[in-house]
């Protein structure tokens, strides 16, 4: 009798064991299968940009990237319009310490900041420098924050003079070279043919920022000197570049209104043909050589004029990818910058959007210029463009530009007065942060 209850306990035994040997290989297949689906699984990278700025890039160079990349999805966020906006939403989703994005598209203006609170990857040894020699200058330099890189440049972007080429030939004048030779032509226009001589964004906010940036590279000043942090508004240069826009209002060159203007209300007056010259960015060329537009095929670019002696400068503005510290897909996300960054990549995204390109060689790329006949002068601008101090302060500094220039060109605070109070107050926050 006990061998048989022992049998059957032997039986009953072996057959659990038997049953929890096959239940632990369809657990180990189970959980093989999961891992491989979950490897297989696509990466995702979160990109914020603009609203505008959004669709093209889903459209166009996203698309490509993922056809190319099926392992990595980009997720583009879309932003308000405004600029200053998504920067705010960058600065909060860091500063909360639970940021979503991976790839980080900055303006120009923000990645000294960025960089010095330590949000971004160092990507200084990602690229040669024979790499980034195939980039404008101007625009890696805007990637930099003391001495390391931290934006790669994919968009560029450079405050141009424009004028109309059309009413310069019949008057027998050249394009001007010097403020004096802005003012003339303008005065003998104006007589002529245009209400007004010369558009420019006076309103407090970064693009008068920009535009005087411009005019002071044009007397030989300077804001702050980013090596030594030295600070020129109160210096004889900055005066005299605020004389020249002071006096375009009072000599009736520029409209009464300009202290308020931003671009597109300058746009749209130059567009409807009633100026002779506009300061703006690239995005007003397409616009006023469309087919519905009056001044299709009659104006000419060129860099910002300036005193006898000096040379002119642009503005550098533009866009690069910067990739989040805290992201979790570090190799993804630089795979999807070089991707993005690539001639190729560039040059199709550049045909389809009309962007202006970061890499040199695609401003003489022949079927880029057979569609974009500009993109020859907008390099030479290019090239002499002026970076506004990349210093982890940049904010700050620039709202204190933008209060005292806006009172001077206002005549609410005497040029001498205001810009005294604008070098004191700039040199503490300098002092203060250092």
């Amino acid at each position: 009798m006990r061998s048989k209850q022992l049998g059957r306990r032997q039986a009953f035994l072996k057959r659990n064991r038997l049953l929890v040997f096959w239940i632990a290989v369809l657990v180990s297949i189970t959980l093989l299968f999961i891992a491989r689906s979950l490897a297989q699984q696509p990466v995702t990278l979160n990109l914020l940009m603009t609203a505008p700025d959004a669709q093209p890039w889903q459209q166009g160079i996203v698309k490509d990237f993922e056809t190319e990349n099926p392992g990595i999805r980009i997720n583009v966020l879309e932003g308000p319009n405004a600029t200053n906006l998504i920067e705010d939403l960058y600065t909060s989703a860091f500063l909360l310490g639970d940021s979503p994005y991976d790839l980080i598209n900055m303006d120009v203006i923000w990645a000294s900041k960025f960089a010095a609170a330590g949000w971004l990857l160092d990507l200084s040894d990602q690229v040669t420098p024979e790499e980034l020699a195939a980039f404008s200058p101007k625009d890696v330099e805007g990637g930099r924050y003391e001495g390391r890189l931290y934006r790669l440049p994919i968009r560029s972007d450079v405050g141009m003079l424009y004028y109309r080429s059309d009413l310069l030939e019949a008057a027998g004048f050249e394009p001007p070279e010097t403020f004096s030779d802005l003012i003339k032509i303008s005065q003998v226009l104006q007589q002529q043919k245009t209400n007004w001589g010369y558009l420019w964004q006076g309103r407090q906010y970064e693009g008068l920022v920009a535009m005087f940036v411009e005019v002071l590279e044009g007397y030989g000043g300077f804001w702050v000197n980013q090596d030594t942090l030295e600070v020129g508004l109160d210096r004889l240069e900055t005066l005299q570049a605020i004389a020249f826009l002071r006096d375009t209002i009072k000599q009736g060159i520029s409209p009464p209104g300009v202290t308020t203007y931003q671009e597109e209300e300058t746009r749209r007056l130059f567009q409807s043909g009633q100026a002779a010259f506009l300061r703006s960015w690239p995005y007003v060329w397409p616009l006023a050589n469309a087919d519905t537009s009056p001044l299709k095929g009659k104006i000419g670019i060129k860099p910002m004029v300036h005193a006898p002696g000096q040379t002119g400068g642009a503005c550098l503005g533009g866009w690069g990818l910067g990739i989040a510290k805290s992201t979790r897909h570090p190799e993804a996300a630089w795979k999807a910058i070089q991707y993005f960054t690539s001639k190729e990549a560039q040059r199709r995204f550049i045909l389809q959007a009309g962007y202006v390109p970061s890499r040199r060689e695609l401003f003489t790329d022949p079927e880029i210029v057979a569609k974009y006949p500009h993109f020859p002068q907008l390099l030479e601008v290019v090239q002499k463009a002026v970076l506004r101090p990349p210093i982890a302060q940049y904010a700050q500094a620039s709202d204190i530009l933008q209060r005292y220039l806006s009172a001077a060109l206002s005549n609410r605070m005497s040029p001498e007065r205001a810009m005294k109070a604008a070098a004191q107050e700039t040199r503490r926050l300098l002092e203060t942060n250092d």
